[in-house]
């Protein structure tokens, strides 16, 4: 009778060894799935993120057009050959300080801002992109934003402090959004036009060098 209960026990335990080995063997191929789907899932969505972004860039570059530069008016104002004439481009949604303007004295940082400007337009390849609703303002200049090189001038001054977004005035603006995350990157630094307290307002800019 011992000899029997022994060998039912040994018999019950060899048994839930195999059930423990089982349940561990099913738990570590859930997990390998598991990896593996979240694995797939994540190559999934980055391949679908560069799929994305590399066609917002290809369309960006298809609506652009060449122009050579004639000249560096300001900070947000260039002179180009475009079509086969001589015209005035005025930036889309920025303003820089003025230094050139009738009656009006020179600003601080508008000599910077123009250097600036200037130093970006001859580093490489220029061309326009237009946004939707008028291609002109009241004085017969194109509105665009300006590229080097596949880089916006316009972002660049904004993000270093040079330039303030501004005239939004038929939203919504192909870059609008970006362009408010540049200035507000230079603002919580504090460069340049934005180091000056209440110097940079909604309606332009407050003051004159010589102040």
């Amino acid at each position: 009778m011992l000899k029997v209960l022994n060998r039912l026990t040994i018999t019950a335990l060899l048994l839930m060894g195999l059930t423990a080995c089982d349940q561990a063997t099913s738990i570590t191929k859930h997990k390998t799935v598991s990896k593996t789907e979240q694995s797939t899932n994540t190559n999934t969505v980055d391949t679908k993120t560069r799929e994305t972004i590399a066609r917002t860039q290809t369309n960006s570059l298809s609506d652009q057009v060449p122009v050579s530069l004639v000249e560096a008016v300001d900070g947000d104002t260039i002179k180009v050959m475009y079509n086969g004439k001589k015209e005035t481009v005025r930036y889309l949604l920025i303003d820089t300080p003025e230094e050139k303007k009738p009656n009006t004295c020179v600003q601080p940082y508008a000599v910077d801002a123009y250097n600036r400007n200037k130093e970006l337009l001859t580093s490489g390849r220029i061309t326009l992109e237009f946004d939707h609703g008028n291609k002109r303002d009241k004085y017969g200049r194109l509105l665009a934003y300006v590229f080097v090189d596949g880089k916006s001038v316009q972002e660049e001054l904004l993000k270093e402090g040079y330039a303030r977004v501004a005239y939004i005035y038929q939203p919504p603006y192909k870059y609008l959004s970006e362009f408010k995350k540049d200035e507000n990157q230079a603002k919580s630094q504090k460069l340049r036009i934005w180091s000056k307290p209440g110097y940079s307002t909604n309606r332009g800019f407050v003051g004159c060098v010589d102040d």
